[in-house]
């Protein structure tokens, strides 16, 4: 479980980028039902959604790591890695786009 996760931090980027906690959870591959866990502090996040994380809001895996207050150790980079996070990126774009258009 997360020791402590800062939900107004998380809130206040995706705020910045004009992003919503639907399209956070698109980008990493979880349900909104998981994402709400994440941010009541009941589900700690994974290496991978710490990275997915971080590709969104433009900051590092530690910052992303450090804020949701997990012990989850920090993703590497490898290409495979980047790869994946910028295929989830591009999915939560074409959902984020297609929910628009309804």
């Amino acid at each position: 479980m997360a020791l402590f996760f800062d939900a107004a931090w998380f809130d206040a980027r995706l705020a910045e980028r004009g992003l919503s906690r639907r399209v956070m959870a698109a980008a990493a591959g979880m349900s909104e039902a998981d994402l709400t866990l994440v941010f009541k502090d009941q589900r700690e996040l994974s290496a991978a959604e710490v990275a997915a994380f971080a590709e969104l809001l433009g900051v590092t895996a530690a910052e992303i790591a450090r804020q949701a207050g997990v012990s989850t150790p920090v993703p590497g980079g490898g290409p495979d890695a980047r790869i994946t996070a910028l295929e989830r990126r591009v999915a939560a774009v074409e959902a984020e786009l297609a929910r628009l258009r309804r």
